[in-house]
Order: C-alpha cells, then sequence, then structure tokens
C-alpha cells in the first residue's frame, strides 16, 4: 500500500469518525420541540390524507427504485479509495447542480410547477444513490442493497431521534440484512413519508412564493441533494473492512492498515 493511499485512508477514518459521532449524537432540546410541533399538525390533518400521501409516496419510491432505468448499472471496478471517491464527488456535484436547476425551474413556474418537484427530484436523488452504490461496488440489483439505499434517504432526511434509529440498524447491517423480508410492501412507508415530509416542508414551502421561489428552489434543492451524497460515502465507507477498526468510542480515531 502507498503512503498516499495510507494518509488518505487515514483522512477517510477520520472523517467519518466524526460523521459517525453525528449520526449517534441524542436530539436536542430544539429537535425534540420541532418534533413535537410536526406530531401535533400530522395529528390535526386526516387519516385519508395521510392514508394518500403515503399511497403516493410509497408507488412514486418503488418506481424509482424498481424502475427500468435503474436495473442495469453494474458494480464498479474500484482501483484506489481516493480514485473512486474522486469520481463519486465529481457525481455529486453534478446531480447536486442538476438537482438546483429542477428546483429552480419548478419553483420559477408557480404552486402547480412546484407540485411536479418531488417525482423529478426524487428520481434524481435516486440516481445518485444507485450510481454512489456501484462506483463502491455494491450491485444494486440486489433488493437488500436497495433496502440499504432507501436507510441511507432516511438517515438524511429525518429528524435526530429517528436518525439515531436508522444508523442503528446500519450499523448492525451485516445482521440485520439476513432478517429482511422478501416484501418491500413491509417496509414502514408512513414513517419514511412523514420524516420527508417533516424534513423538508419549511425549506420547500419558499419554493412556492411568487418571487423567490426559483431561488429557494435551487438553493434547497442543491444544498440537500449535496448532503444526501456525503451521508452516502459515510454511509458505505461504514461497510469497508479497512475501516471498521477505527475507534469511535474515546480518544483520537485510529485505522489499522494491513502490510502490502
Amino acid at each position: 500500500m502507498s503512503s498516499t493511499s495510507s494518509i488518505y485512508e487515514q483522512l477517510v477514518a477520520t472523517e467519518l469518525h466524526k460523521w459517525q459521532q453525528a449520526m449517534r449524537k441524542r436530539p436536542s432540546f430544539w429537535n425534540k420541540t420541532t418534533k413535537k410541533v410536526q406530531k401535533k399538525i400530522n395529528n390535526i390533518i386526516p387519516e385519508k390524507v395521510h392514508l394518500a400521501i403515503t399511497k403516493a409516496i410509497k408507488e412514486i419510491t418503488r418506481g424509482v427504485l424498481f424502475g427500468s432505468g435503474f436495473t442495469t448499472r453494474k458494480p464498479r471496478k474500484i482501483n484506489s479509495l481516493e480514485e473512486t471517491e474522486a469520481k463519486i464527488k465529481e457525481r455529486i456535484n453534478f446531480y447536486s447542480s442538476s438537482a438546483a436547476v429542477e428546483g429552480a425551474a419548478t419553483g420559477f413556474g408557480g404552486f402547480l410547477l412546484s407540485l411536479a418537484d418531488f417525482p423529478l427530484w426524487l428520481t434524481l436523488k435516486m440516481k445518485m444513490l444507485f450510481e454512489i452504490a456501484s462506483r463502491y461496488g455494491y450491485d444494486t440489483k440486489d433488493y437488500k442493497e436497495r433496502i440499504y439505499i432507501l436507510y441511507i434517504f432516511q438517515l438524511t432526511f429525518s429528524s435526530q431521534q429517528h436518525r439515531n434509529m436508522i444508523f442503528e440498524n446500519m450499523e448492525s447491517w451485516d445482521l440485520i440484512k439476513e432478517q429482511l423480508p422478501d416484501d418491500l410492501n413491509t417496509f414502514d412507508w408512513r414513517t419514511f413519508q412523514l420524516e420527508y415530509r417533516d424534513y423538508i416542508d419549511l425549506a420547500k414551502l419558499l419554493q412556492l412564493i411568487p418571487g423567490v421561489g426559483a431561488i429557494a428552489g435551487a438553493l434547497v434543492n442543491h444544498m440537500l441533494t449535496n448532503k444526501l451524497g456525503k451521508t452516502a460515502m459515510n454511509a458505505y465507507r461504514m461497510r469497508d473492512n479497512r475501516f471498521k477498526k477505527v475507534k469511535l468510542l474515546t480518544g483520537n480515531p485510529t485505522l489499522s492498515l494491513p502490510d502490502k
């Protein structure tokens, strides 16, 4: 192993350690207060509305996950981690910029076009996750890898309390994936849509305001797509055997690298 690779992997180990600490962080007072307010708002919304939204999000997400455009990408051959992640960062920038253009266009079009933002933006985000998974060497034809993609999505767009639960499952992924049912219908779509809606609602409301909708749509889409990409990178790093020996609880993170 070259000294350059060793240095890069040590930097990744440090970054991964900080990210893992953030994912484990307990909800703050503000997080808890915000979640309570959102819960009260959700309780006011009629049940039939929740059912309709849950069904819509479920079908759109399932369509994106299992659409023909998402079934042909093969796992990429990984050379060095540094080279792989340089390509991934380029693709994250590409998808973030594309999402910004899409957000600006739908925001500029007013309320009706803003409604189209959800499926268009979701498709861009999922395509990015599929490509990231492939570049890390994972086969997205595998149903369980698609569940992991949904976990990454939830980890990014959830309250801190729900994020803690999702992250705990992802840390034990080798065990969790063996217990997954074969039917995706058993996935908790209601929680998925509630957490996603609660996370992005306030930011996306600005997109509906005439005059500033295009700017808000571009900024929000770019920022959150970029955040999703970075979350995905750390989520896949966490599964890399090279980083499973990172000391997570005390002291500075260290990485035990194999001799080559």
